[in-house]
């Protein structure tokens, strides 16, 4: 029986990647090229009829991605009702904020 050993697919690796400088030094680009190489590289594994491996690499790299665009998101909503909060909370005592 020879078996010849399947090709790890270049986009899963390529959003693993990503996904790894969506935590370190490209936060947004990173995480958003993971998303979309990760969504292609499954489509090719899948189109592949078993010639293609990477499935797991592609689904880390989605994970990486969409955690680190929620994560951001939750950050931005926080900051929002944190000032938005204090806005309120001085008009309330009737502070204008202004010296």
């Amino acid at each position: 029986m020879n078996m010849v050993p399947r090709q790890t697919s270049a986009l899963a690796i390529t959003s693993l990647v990503s996904g790894l400088l969506g935590w370190t030094f490209l936060p947004l680009v990173g995480s958003l090229v993971a998303i979309v190489t990760g969504h292609m590289a499954r489509a090719e594994i899948q189109r592949s009829n078993g010639q293609l491996d990477g499935d797991g690499l592609a689904i880390a790299g989605l994970v990486l991605g969409w955690l680190v665009i929620a994560i951001s998101v939750l950050t931005i909503l926080a900051i929002i009702f944190f000032f938005g909060g204090l806005a309120v909370l001085f008009g309330l005592l009737g502070l204008s904020g202004q010296l």
